[in-house]
């Protein structure tokens, strides 16, 4: 199972969007996906259709079953995913796509304790997924913006991490912050977690036909600050909004049309920069995947 954690600091740039519908994209490529949502907002469960409301149903989150795993009892993962492979069961070949779904009261509990006790505790979802690998090909994880306990505790889980700005230059701020906290978790975690930055996602970009100079400027920028951007970007196109509002990625409603088209294209160079990184060649990659 290879491990991917999408994140940044900024508010508002297409951070969970861009987790699910990756984690869709895989899912109609015929693997077997879990996507992980670690932010209190629960805004990934929302996107896939599955919304905890608290009550009983706080039995069933991820926080909860962190709390115990921090608590030195070991749960058993598969007691808390749910399965959403009915999205993506209307296509020939397709994998299965499953929720590891957050409710806020017991997440926020969760960054608390791993906040007390510091880096020692962020490999606890590391350790976690470890036991249902064989379960899954893919992991998608989903982070919070500005949470520094949990985005630690994602990057200690991930094989590889990826930001995501927008074509504005207070986005990039927020994306250098990821990039520079990936390189610390090695040695924070003392050796036990090793992920590799993979580059940065442009999103709600303009196409080529309707770009400024801004926007060209910007993603020279990206590259000068390190964030080796993919080719590849996510235009501006309202049915990923919506589609988010109805709890079916657009990579799915419209697997056969730009939203569906776009996330499978970047899907392929995210994979790519992946298998760069197994083979020792490393990231970044400059021109073309």
């Amino acid at each position: 199972m290879e491990t991917i954690a999408v994140a940044t600091q900024n508010k508002r740039v297409g951070k969970t969007s861009s987790t699910v519908n990756l984690g869709a994209a895989l899912a109609l490529a015929g693997q077997r996906v879990l996507v992980v949502d670690l932010d209190p907002q629960a805004q990934a469960g929302t996107a896939l259709g599955r919304h905890l409301s608290g009550g009983d149903q706080r039995a069933r989150s991820l926080g909860w079953a962190i709390q115990c795993r921090l608590q030195g009892v070991r749960p058993d993962v598969s007691e808390f995913w749910f399965d959403r492979s009915e999205l993506v069961a209307g296509f020939g070949g397709a994998g299965s796509l499953h929720l590891l779904a957050c409710e806020e009261s017991t997440m926020n509990a969760v960054r608390e304790v791993i906040h007390r006790k510091g880096y020692c505790a962020t490999p606890v979802l590391r350790r976690m997924l470890a036991e249902v690998a064989s379960d899954f090909d893919f992991t998608l994880i989903d982070t919070p913006s500005a949470v520094p306990s949990l985005s630690a505790t994602a990057f200690a889980a991930a094989d590889g991490v990826i930001t995501v700005c927008v074509p504005e230059y207070a986005s990039l701020k927020g994306a250098a912050v990821t990039r520079a906290a990936v390189r610390h978790v090695k040695d924070r975690t003392g050796g036990e977690c090793d992920p590799r930055y993979l580059g940065a996602i442009v999103n709600r970009s303009h196409p080529p036909s309707a770009r400024e100079g801004q926007e060209v400027d910007f993603r020279e920028a990206m590259r000068d600050a390190g964030l080796d951007p993919f080719p590849a970007d996510i235009r501006l196109d309202r049915r990923i909004g919506d589609s988010f509002a109805l709890g079916v990625p657009a990579a799915i409603r419209f697997a056969e049309q730009a939203p569906g088209r776009m996330y499978g294209n970047l899907l392929g160079q995210v994979l790519a920069r992946m298998r760069r990184c197994r083979e020792g060649q490393g990231v970044p990659v400059r021109t073309g995947e």
